[in-house]
């Protein structure tokens, strides 16, 4: 046996310096612009000096330069844009983003990571890739063939049971015999459940997004790859690889897919469908206003509604939004809620109880998890934090449940050091929690971003597990029984008021239960004792039967009839919906052709203020040049008068001189 080197995962803050030291950033003033450039694109290498910066000297204190440099400009802006984030959460984000950007980077930093030495197989070569997941640090151990040989991944088997006739065994987890082509590792995929197979769509391996789907026939333990069909229209396009989404089964032969991080996000939430019968994907239309892009959220059937909470968007910013998308309409609607609502955050559990209470446990932020409970009255939009009874369970993220009944199962998850390794159940009446069963060593139950569904085997309620990410990929089933025992044993522990309604809206249930036993046990013990009426008895049970039944069957036509009338108001809401954008677009080109008018108007407008201008401008010539005209008729006229006068005594002297009468004598005169 060769021996093989494995590199056991580094803690924070050890794993970030490793990280930091892969990535270019040495420590030195001017390391941060050495070697990083190179390996990531510019966005990339921005960010990452950021959070290098963030999580070594704090937030930015340092004026914005002053030269003109874009690239001291753009490293100045990207720092402090992380505002007063913390150390511990800006280490965590580098880690992240530099795995997303370089998946196998831990492999090939072998110069700063300490290597013990492990038994492994021959001619091959076991190395390590880690993927951080909420905190998580657990390395990825997978077995690579030297030469020949398929891909191997050692997995901790001591633990579970094997075997199909392990199946019958209560209260534990087993593992069935699997045959058919195993599908990819992954964990952060969608799993459904339609007529006795389990689906599995999509997830992450190895930093990588997944597109396939896959169905495990739940009778036979047998996997089958499902063969997607294109089409030519824009709507059955290819689907693009998903992680983080959610998956679920919708009437009978259809997978709705919701929401999930991909290469390419778009800004709102795509919902696609995949129809089991023509093996073709669509993306269904829907009307309102549809939440962000986000993954790790939680999506809950209730009725007809889906019910989406939380997650993460495509700028790693933690969501706590509230959004319902009606399957009948396809409408969308954003809640306004009341109280207090959970932090955000994603990867958490949700589930509903009595078709009334919506129930959030745990999740997680980019450095803590939770391991709070909230409920939601989907009557009154109001959240609360009731008191929880037993042992709480510890923080946790990237876990997975499913109800059977009043009961809550939940089981994996991560809690910044390790797996998750304890299967809890909730009783949703009383909120009493409990454990089923803990696993030990490093197993796939104890991992993040595993599916868990509920289906039927041999008559009775099962759990299948499938997946999940614990430092090594896993594409192992699981199988548990559950007893109900837990049930029992959480019902004797005493209510607390605040879970008064949620016990009403079950008690309700169980004394109408017992009410309807105890009449039936009426009426037979009264026919076996009075044997002489028990032809009118019988008579008597049916009549009331018929009476009962007519009842029923005029209540039901009544309900279709009023469903019939909703789908008529829903269509002639949409119809009145078509006919609403057809007028606002009319009204819009309407505005356009108003706009260019009252534009033109104003040109014309501004001309005849110019034109004015000038007329005014003239108008005051005219008034000088007739002032002027004035004053040269008042010259004229004294010009004349001058020269009348002048006519006149020239004309007194001629006459003089003809009367004999010298010039002189004239004057004297």
């Amino acid at each position: 046996m060769a021996m093989a080197r494995v590199s056991s995962g580094l803690a924070y803050p050890e794993r970030f310096y490793a990280a930091a030291s892969y990535a270019g950033f040495d420590g030195s003033s001017d390391s941060s612009t050495k070697g990083v450039s190179s390996k990531f694109s510019n966005d990339a290498a921005l960010l990452l000096y950021a959070l290098y910066q963030q999580a070594t000297v704090g937030p930015c204190k340092i004026p914005k330069p002053r030269s003109w440099s874009p690239v001291e400009q753009s490293k100045w802006t990207s720092w402090n844009g992380l505002g007063n984030m913390v150390s511990t959460e800006a280490m965590r984000l580098f880690v992240k983003i530099l795995e997303e950007e370089d998946p196998g980077w831990y492999s090939r930093a072998s110069n700063f990571v300490s290597e013990p030495a492990v038994q492994g197989e021959k001619n091959n070569e076991t190395i390590t890739e880690p993927v951080t997941e909420n905190g998580n640090v657990l390395p990825e151990i997978k077995t690579i063939p030297a030469e020949k040989g398929s891909l191997s991944e050692p997995q901790d088997k001591d633990v579970v049971s094997e075997g199909s006739g392990a199946v019958g065994v209560y209260d534990q987890w087993v593992s069935p015999p699997i045959s058919g082509p195993r599908p990819k590792p992954r964990y952060e995929h969608g799993a459904a459940v339609i007529d006795d197979k389990m689906y599995i769509f999509g997830g992450n391996h190895n930093g990588r997004y997944l597109s396939d789907l896959q169905a495990l026939d739940l009778r036979s333990w047998t996997w089958s790859k499902i063969e997607v069909k294109s089409s030519g229209e824009a709507s059955q396009a290819p689907v693009a690889p998903f992680a983080g989404h959610s998956l679920i089964p919708w009437g009978g032969n259809k997978l709705i897919s919701i929401g999930g991080h991909t290469k390419d996000p778009s800004e709102t939430m795509q919902v696609k469908v995949f129809d089991l019968q023509t093996h073709t994907w669509s993306n269904l239309k829907t009307y309102g206003k549809p939440p962000l892009s986000r993954g790790g959220h939680s999506v809950t059937l209730t009725g007809t509604s889906l019910v989406i909470f939380g997650g993460q968007d495509a700028n790693r910013s933690l969501l706590n939004d509230l959004h319902i998308l009606d399957l009948e309409t396809m409408t969308w609607d954003e809640m306004d809620t009341l109280g207090v609502a959970p932090s955000p955050r994603s990867d958490h559990a949700a589930a509903v109880h009595a078709e009334r209470y919506l129930l959030i446990f745990g999740g997680g932020s980019h450095a803590t998890c939770f391991n709070d409970l909230h409920v939601l009255d989907l009557q009154t939009m109001e959240w609360s934090t009731p008191t929880q009874q037993g042992e709480i369970p510890s923080p946790r993220a990237g876990h997975a449940g499913v109800t059977v009944g009043e009961n809550w199962f939940i089981t994996g998850g991560g809690n910044n050091k390790s797996g998750v390794s304890e299967t809890v159940v909730l009783n949703m009446s009383t909120l009493g929690w409990s454990t089923v069963t803990t696993v030990q060593g490093r197993v796939p139950l104890a991992s993040e971003g595993l599916s868990l569904v509920l289906c039927s085997y041999n008559g009775e309620d099962i759990l299948v597990s499938f997946g999940g990410y614990n430092g090594r990929y896993s594409n192992e089933v699981n199988v548990l029984k559950p007893s109900h025992r837990s049930t029992l044993q959480s019902m004797e522990t005493p209510v607390p008021d605040s879970v008064s309604a949620m016990q009403n809206a079950t008690n309700a249930t169980r004394d109408l239960e017992s009410d309807i036993a105890t009449v039936q046990e009426g009426k037979i013990r009264e026919i076996v004792v009075d044997n002489i009426e028990s032809e009118p008895m019988v008579n008597k049970v049916e009549e009331t039967s018929e009476r009962l039944l007519a009842a029923l069957k005029a209540e039901k036509e009544d309900l279709e009839s009023s469903l019939s009338k909703e789908k008529l108001q829903t269509l002639q809401l949409k119809q009145d919906l078509t006919d609403a954008e057809a007028r606002n677009t009319d009204l819009y080109k309407e505005l356009q052709s108003v706009r260019g008018q009252l534009a033109s108007e104003q040109s014309r407008c501004f001309k005849l203020e110019v034109d004015v201008a000038e007329l005014r401008q003239k108008l005051q010539t005219l008034e000088s040049l007739k002032k002027e005209l004035e004053l040269l008729q008042r010259q004229k006229a004294a010009s004349e008068q001058a020269l009348n006068e002048k006519r006149r005594q020239s004309s007194g002297g001629v006459w003089g001189w003809i009367a004999g009468t010298p010039p002189n004598q004239q004057d004297d005169a």
